[in-house]
């Protein structure tokens, strides 16, 4: 199903102005200060657990990005004077001497390394040093959306597009779909394109519609 929400839509790459900020103020508040170098920390490092928003923030940070989920040794790393690593608890050894060698290239530069982990930079299974390397700059929890929050983020993405989005619609697109807001938001997306397309009113029956599309196909 995401597969065909996904094939459904344009790219809609992760911007600050699509992020759900829920809980979140104080820490894009800080993160968006950092960005635009009004605080010396070499680097920002962002942790939290999966859904959370870590990913969505350092792609829409405009640095050169690189998951280390899916380059464990920073092979395709290059020296850049804005770096942002994703997963960086999943470096192996090579990866980590690698990243240990940019914070201190970005350092001396005057460069900016961002990083997402799943914990605080202390308690991840990685080199001392590089440790302390990135628990020297910024450090800021991201927060899970609650479901409250999420339903009140999606009636409003609807709301935006003039879709009437019922209370039961919204449940049940939250008990039916990948819990990620950037795949519910992007099923919104697709549900308005779906209801012009068929010409028939948002109703339960659409949506279920819409959701079981890859399964009958």
């Amino acid at each position: 199903m995401r597969q065909l929400i996904l094939d459904l839509l344009p790219e809609s790459p992760p911007t600050l102005d699509n992020f759900v900020t829920g809980g979140n103020a104080e820490t894009l508040a800080l993160f968006t200060e950092w960005l635009a170098g009004t605080r010396a920390d070499t680097s920002f490092c962002l942790w939290g657990e999966a859904g959370s928003g870590c990913s969505h923030l350092l792609q829409a940070s405009g640095f050169t990005y690189v998951d280390a989920g899916l380059d464990p040794a920073l092979k395709s790393a290059p020296p850049a004077d804005q770096l942002a690593i994703d997963h960086a608890e999943r470096l192996d050894d090579t990866g980590q001497i690698a990243l240990f060698n940019h914070f201190n290239r970005l350092k001396m530069a005057g460069g900016m390394l961002l990083t997402a982990t799943s914990q605080p930079p202390a308690h991840l299974a990685l080199r001392e040093d590089l440790r302390t390397r990135l628990g020297s700059g910024l450090i800021c929890r991201l927060q899970p959306l609650s479901d409250d929050e999420k339903a009140a983020a999606l009636a409003a993405h609807a709301k935006e597009r003039a879709l009437k989005l019922t209370p039961e619609l919204i449940d049940y697109l939250m008990r039916h779909a990948p819990r990620d807001m950037r795949t519910l938001s992007s099923i919104i997306v697709a549900l308005d394109q779906y209801t012009l397309e068929q010409k028939r009113a948002v109703t339960l029956p659409l949506l279920r519609e819409l959701l079981n599309q890859e399964a009958n196909a």
